[in-house]
């Protein structure tokens, strides 16, 4: 550190140090630090002694440049910049003006580094300043650039919208790869990573859920995968955003920042080729990727042994059409801490005397269980016990709606409470949960309560809820509007009115889950053109409609037709075979065409 000036009687004391030598871009690396001129002033405090204060002032002591002259030196720097990286290093002009043009902080250290070796040098001079005095700017911002010694791959990574020090630490991770070969692999990450369409946030939706539902010790594969999330779901739009290539490449190739060392041609085609031919579309290996990005950090046959491994275990076959489907809900089922929880969630149940193909089945329709320990399982599980529901009874519910093993018994049991304040008692609703598993896992005020304010609207009391529910609960996980509403309005279009369709519901409640097009209409025309019926019939029997048209109430109609027997719909259909051959043929069994041909 040099002295510029000083006054006699100590008023001021500016300090200026001089620049370090900027050393090339490797693993001993040193950054190229400005001077900065420091003022200290003297005074006098209340107690006559000598009080020091000190300014900092970076370059110039008189003034910095005007906001236009910045301006105008910035824009040079990124023509200088664009120039270098085309002439230099050989990239294209396009790329090479995307780059000067995205990189700010990169070009704003290049031009203070121009500043601060013009200054250095007005007042000291030496032999390594000759050969630069006689430069233009433009020219000493290459003269600088070269200094940095990284090839341009700062600039680059700064344009991919990292941070200026993060672009600095991935330059020097990846310094053995020239900056046109970098190019080329982040434009095929992105393709890879970020084909398809991600238009509702669906990836983010996974990623979310996957997060939500872990509670195992994880491997680290697992956990940075998690940081990676984390990152971006610390920004704005968070999750959602995971899909989106602008948002959420930077925080990838941070957090894996191996991927820019990958062969394309050894490393990532044979990964993505692999995929497909397991069953994942081309579109959609981006989102399995994103959703579990070490899958591409590892060798080809080591993910064929996890996948082999992974399938095995839940009985799909590895060309299985079904084998992608998982690894698209679930890929973290590659994970060697995921495969391994797989035999304490089967250890688990086998003392539980579930199924071992139960279970499998129930992984396979929502393989997030196997990021969900089997303590935490354990809780619903008992809550399931207090229900009566255990054992092979519990191989009914964990097929059809496995979610519910990761419910919070809190949640699980305000449904309980709900269908017990309707009138159900606990062996009841035992039996509610083996049928339709499902409605545990409803909203009670968006769901469930809103079926019954539904039937209310059409006349059917309160009183009638629970015979309604006990012969047909599946219609609580109906869509009142899209699927009840449309079915109602068929019947009454045919001259029911509201108050015969509550009769109709309070009778037959299964009623509500028959198909318009499937089962009403063509069964109804059937009664009302064929049968030459009223309406009226299916009114006093809806269970009617339960019925095969083919196999049941076509035959017998055209048999009773031909012997000219009058009979309610009732007499015809109630009946088995032996009894209605028995009432009215004559017949000890009756055969049908289709039996006896």
């Amino acid at each position: 550190m040099e002295l510029l000036h000083s006054s006699c009687n100590f008023e001021t004391l500016t300090l200026i140090s001089p620049p370090l030598q900027s050393c090339k871009f490797g693993s001993n690396s040193l950054l190229f630090f400005s001077p900065r001129r420091v003022t200290l002033f003297s005074g006098y405090n209340h107690s006559g002694r000598v009080a020091v204060s000190a300014s900092s002032q970076h370059g110039d002591s008189n003034s910095s440049s005007s906001s236009s002259s910045q301006t105008n030196h910035a824009s040079l720097a990124q023509e200088s910049i664009a120039g270098f990286l085309r002439l230099e290093i050989g990239i294209s002009e396009v790329d090479s003006d995307f780059i000067s043009s995205n990189c700010p902080k990169y070009t704003r250290m290049i031009v203070d580094g121009v500043r601060d070796l013009e200054e250095w040098n007005s007042w000291k001079g030496s032999k390594e300043s000759e050969g630069i005095e006689g430069l233009g700017f433009k020219e000493k911002v290459i003269y600088m650039v070269k200094q940095k010694g990284d090839g341009g791959k700062v600039a680059f990574l700064e344009s991919l919208g990292l941070s200026l020090s993060s672009a600095m630490y991935l330059a020097h991770y990846v310094s053995s790869e020239s900056l046109p070969i970098l190019l080329h692999k982040v434009k095929y990450l992105k393709e890879i990573f970020f084909s398809g369409s991600d238009e509702n946030g669906l990836v983010g939706k996974y990623a979310r859920r996957m997060m939500l539902y872990l509670s195992i010790p994880i491997d680290e594969d697992v956990q940075q995968t998690l940081s990676f999330f984390e990152k971006i779901e610390a920004r704005r739009g968070g999750l959602d955003m995971l899909g989106s290539v602008d948002a959420s490449f930077r925080f990838l190739i941070e957090s894996f920042p191996r991927l820019l060392l990958l062969s394309e041609e050894n490393d990532m085609k044979p990964m993505v080729e692999f995929l497909e031919s397991i069953g994942i579309p081309k579109g959609c290996s981006g989102k399995v990727l994103l959703l579990y990005p070490p899958i591409m950090l590892s060798k080809t046959d080591e993910i064929k042994r996890r996948v082999a491994a992974a399938l095995e275990k839940v009985q799909i076959s590895v060309v299985n059409k079904d084998s992608g489907k998982l690894l698209q809900k679930y890929p973290w089922i590659l994970s060697p801490s995921i495969q391994e929880n797989y035999s304490h969630i089967v250890s688990f149940f086998n003392s539980e005397s579930v199924l071992k193909m139960d279970i499998d089945h129930g992984i396979r329709r929502w393989p997030l269980l196997l990021g969900c320990s089997a303590s935490n399982m354990e809780m619903m599980v008992k809550e399931f016990d207090k229900l009566g529901v255990r054992d092979k009874r519990m191989g009914k519910v964990i097929p059809k709606m496995p979610q519910l093993l990761l419910c919070k018994p809190q949640d699980f049991l305000k449904v309980v409470c709900f269908l017990e304040d309707l009138g159900f008692q606990k062996e009841i609703v035992g039996q509610i949960l083996c049928r339709c598993p499902e409605i545990f896992g409803c909203s009670i005020d968006n769901t469930l309560q809103n079926k019954l304010r539904f039937l209310t609207r059409f006349g059917v009391s309160s009183t009638h809820f629970p015979r309604i529910i006990k012969k047909y609960p599946e219609f609580l996980t109906y869509d009142a509007d899209k699927t009840l509403l449309p079915r109602l309005k068929y019947l009454m279009e045919t001259g029911i009115s509201e108050r015969e369709l509550a009769f109709m519901i309070r009778k037959f409640s299964p009623l509500l889950g028959y198909s318009m097009d499937k089962v009403l209409r063509p069964k109804l025309e059937f009664l009302l053109n064929s049968m030459e019926k009223p309406v009226r019939e299916v009114i006093e029997y809806p269970r009617y409609f339960s019925y095969s048209l083919e196999k049941r109430i076509k035959p017998r109609f055209w048999v009773l037709k031909g012997r000219n027997i009058e009979c309610t719909l009732q007499e015809m259909l109630g009946k088995n075979d032996e009894e209605f051959a028995a009432d009215f043929l004559g017949l000890g069994e009756l055969r049908t065409h289709h039996e006896t041909s």
